[in-house]
């Protein structure tokens, strides 16, 4: 976690000199720290992975609760990634779209479990209602 919190404190410290008269380096500093923090991010993922893989044993047949679960992570965290990039760089309408994109993904892809959820709801209401 430290390394983290280093990488992200030195590319600002880096990046507020620049700002004033090359900001276009100052963004791209910026750019390259998140991506850098990212991939460090993604090497630390494989242990989630197999962890919720033990997890995954429990489930039986719910493996596709846990598909949707990793792609709703993956979307939530781009997305999030992406809005804040264009907002740093003054791009705040990108920014909305690529959140408001990434709200319309998170739907799409619930839509096993929001499908499921129905069918477990129509075999305990009665008919009759």
């Amino acid at each position: 976690m430290e390394k983290i919190i280093m990488i992200g404190i030195m590319a600002v410290f880096l990046a507020i000199p620049l700002k004033k008269d090359k900001a276009e380096f100052g963004m791209l500093l910026i750019l390259t720290a998140c991506l850098l923090i990212s991939f460090l991010a993604l090497g630390r993922i494989g242990e989630l992975l197999r962890y919720l893989k033990s997890l995954q044993k429990y489930l039986g047949g719910g493996s596709i609760y846990m598909k949707v679960l990793f792609k709703m992570i993956a979307v939530t965290y781009m997305a999030e990634l992406g809005a804040n990039l264009c907002r740093d760089a003054g791009y705040s309408a990108v920014a909305g779209q690529i959140e408001f994109y990434g709200k319309l993904m998170l739907l799409a892809v619930s839509i096993p479990v929001l499908a499921a959820l129905f069918e477990v709801l129509i075999r305990f209401v009665p008919s009759g209602l």
